[in-house]
């Protein structure tokens, strides 16, 4: 149990590495405390610590890396880090959040640090190796040009295979504005941290971590992750119920996520094939098999490319697939793949746009599984971030239209064979990302966002086309949108700086219930069960919808700041049919009590969250640009909060509010903005923060800055 004068759940400091100076620091995790962690203190330093209208490359922009109180405490899931960092691709470079999975956050913890921050720039590639409590800026140049992994291969050969190596590519050493950062082969934190880290010469953080987190009640942390793992948790994204029909399961759903089966095999496992098999619920040993992302994202031909299915620290779900594909290797990828979600699939985001152009690809199931892998594993090499796969749709685009032939020079242009997109020769993708990652060719500038060649080569209605998935016009894609509960996701859609990664609403609509279920769990949770809507038949806005959405982002913030798998998490609904599928929103607020040993409501946290987020509107307001181009602007109802046209004009012969479309209607999505806007306490016409709310957030000093800036409405 809990003793005094222990930090129980931190490690109480935090890292500063400057790289213009060589200088390392160390300061008290102790002022952000109040902030959560992970996501909330890295916006909070940078908030206090970079201008607005900084450079993204200039060396006063700064990378903050930062866990939360329950990484590597033994809490399921809990195996996450966010990134901080000015965004690269988007209108303004405004903050972002980039966040990862795999190993990097759990080695940072156990090393003995709550966050890194990154400052100044090298004037020769570096990286910063983190030895438990000893920190160092190492040599990178043996490195300097490599792919991901070569580069993780080659520095666990230096230094040691114990450490975790987090390493940018091609794309970020020649800052490219879609650079991300990987870690553990295919684990990425993209929206522009690669390229940003690339300006710094920071070529890797690569950490070894040899001690522990105290936890306030070990007794509690284990009962509780039994508890949750035998009663509670699902599968990938918490689905629930199984996709084929099983003779232990009351309901079943083609789309779920918890695939495994009888006669499903991860065909290339080590030592003879591995059944899936059909795993229930209170089995603890056998959640691992129950999602073969694989076969989910890749279709059946996947089974016999499957080696097993892998997951991050202190995952038991395990949605990473493992597959050894030669196919892959033979036209330019790597054999050994693996990946979660959008680099697992990416020729299904393309093929549809290319039309004919991709007439050669005859057995998509088989022929995909070639295409997506070499095309996926050839990006995470590089470094190079998708945007939530808004690349492969432009890239795709400009194919389709022939916008390659009319903007590229001609010399350009005859470096590839166009023609093997219809001979199904996936080898032209891994030639085209190579070439976008030199970021030194007319082509590069896909790789600079729609928001930059969109304009540059005059096809900036791509922005209002159905095909395109672009929600806001300041550079990003749908993420969950307004096929996710309709003016829900329609709503979180506009309120980051980039796609918003909320999962919680589309765990809740894909668990595999029917809709009679989770009509009834709306209703507990969100205060009706009109907060919810059919696929494709929604309703006009209303209260509890509203309270649905907010919950979304709150729940998503939360996770990212403690850090938490939002994938999963949270835990809205539950495969047992004893608990009548109810899940326990109370588990985040349990296990906080339990590793920091600070009695916690789940208001409590959700109040939290709420406060991180108007930070985070509050920096946004610092930097975004009024309509004059006046940077300082809190005006986000009409500047920042804007969705594109297509969602409102798509299904010409279909009206709102009827059967069988997503379309959206312009005052109710009006609607939903002043409500949500209303939630969080800010300004119901601008959606900006107040001094009220502000107060309520106990943000004074935020308050006064935005008093003196005159943001506040």
């Amino acid at each position: 149990m809990a003793t005094e004068n222990v930090s129980y759940g931190w490690q109480g400091k935090i890292a500063r590495v400057n790289l213009t100076t060589g200088e390392i620091t160390t300061q008290s995790t102790d002022p952000y405390k109040y902030f959560l962690g992970g996501m909330g203190m890295a916006n909070k330093i940078m908030y206090d610590e970079v201008p607005a209208g900084t450079d993204p490359f200039s060396p006063e922009s700064k990378v903050v890396m930062a866990v939360g109180p329950l990484t590597a405490s033994g809490v399921p899931l809990a195996g996450r880090t966010t990134f901080s960092h000015l965004s690269t691709y988007t209108t303004d470079h405004l903050v972002v959040d980039s966040h990862c999975g795999g190993m990097i956050g759990a080695k940072l913890k156990l090393a003995g640090w709550d966050g890194l921050i990154i400052e100044g720039a090298s004037d020769k590639p570096v990286y910063i190796k983190i030895l438990d409590d000893k920190i160092t800026i190492e040599d990178a140049s043996f490195v300097w040009g490599m792919g991901t992994r070569a580069t993780t291969e080659a520095i666990c050969r230096k230094d040691g295979n114990k450490f975790c190596v987090a390493a940018i590519g091609p794309a970020g050493e020649n800052l490219l504005p879609y650079a991300c950062l990987i870690n553990s082969r295919n684990h990425s934190a993209g929206a522009g941290l690669g390229s940003i880290l690339g300006s710094k010469k920071c070529k890797a953080i690569v950490i070894e971590g040899n001690g522990s987190v105290n936890v306030a009640d070990p007794k509690a942390v284990a009962e509780l992750s039994d508890y949750m793992i035998s009663d509670i948790v699902g599968s990938n994204n918490n689905h629930v119920v199984p996709s084929t029909q099983q003779e232990w399961a009351e309901y079943y759903d083609k789309g779920s996520r918890w695939t495994a089966r009888k006669g499903l095999y991860w065909a290339q496992a080590e030592g003879g094939a591995i059944e899936t098999g059909e795993p229930k619920p209170g089995e603890l040993n056998t959640v691992g098999y129950r999602c073969m992302k694989s076969y989910k994202d890749d279709g059946p031909d996947a089974e016999k490319y499957t080696i097993k299915m892998n997951g991050c620290h202190s995952c038991p779900i395990h949605c990473y697939s493992d597959m050894r594909i030669p196919g892959s290797a033979e036209h330019g990828g790597f054999e050994i793949t693996g990946n979660t979600c959008v680099p697992n699939f990416p020729y299904l985001y393309m093929i549809g746009i290319l039309g004919e152009n991709a007439g050669g690809v005859k057995n998509f199931s088989e022929s995909g599984v070639i295409w997506n892998q070499a095309i996926g594993s050839t990006v995470d090499d590089l470094g190079l971030w998708c945007n939530y796969a808004q690349l492969y749709r432009d890239i795709a685009h400009c194919v389709a239209k022939g916008i390659f032939k009319r903007v590229l020079p001609e010399d350009e242009y005859n470096m590839f064979d166009w023609d093997a997109f219809k001979n199904d020769d996936p080898s032209i993708m891994v030639k085209i990302l190579r070439h976008i990652a030199q970021n030194d060719n007319e082509m590069s500038y896909l790789g600079h966002g729609p928001i930059v060649w969109c304009k540059r080569w005059n096809d900036m209605e791509w922005f209002d086309t159905t095909a395109s998935c672009l929600i806001n016009y300041r550079g990003w894609p749908v993420h969950h949108a307004h096929e996710c509960f309709g003016q829900v996701g329609a709503v979180y859609n506009m309120m980051f700086n980039r796609d918003d990664m909320i999962h919680s609403a589309v765990n809740f609509q894909g668990c595999g219930l029917p809709i009679e279920k989770k009509r009834e769990i709306a209703k507990e949770v969100w205060g009706g069960e009109d907060a919810i809507d059919e696929d494709k038949n929604y309703t006009p806005m209303n209260e509890h919808k509203a309270k649905f959405c907010w919950w979304s982002i709150v729940t998503d913030v939360l996770h990212d700041s403690l850090t938490l798998c939002n994938w999963v998490w949270p835990m809205a609904q539950s495969p047992s049919k004893d608990r009548n599928y109810r899940g326990d929103l109370d588990l985040e607020a349990k296990f906080f009590k339990a590793v920091t040993g600070k009695d916690v409501t789940t208001d409590d946290l959700y109040k939290a969250a709420a406060k991180i987020i108007t930070l985070q509107r509050a920096n946004t307001a610092r930097g975004m640009k009024d309509k004059n181009g006046n940077m300082g602007c809190n005006d986000f109802r009409n500047i920042h909060d804007v969705m594109t046209e297509w969602p409102f004009t798509k299904d010409p012969d279909k009206q709102p509010f009827t059967e069988g479309t997503d379309k959206m209607e312009k005052q109710d999505f009006q609607k939903g903005l002043t409500m949500l806007y209303e939630k969080f306490g800010w300004d119901s016409e601008l959606g900006c923060p107040t001094a009220d709310c502000l107060e309520y957030y106990g943000m004074s000093d935020v308050e006064e800055d935005l008093k003196n800036l005159n943001l506040l409405p």
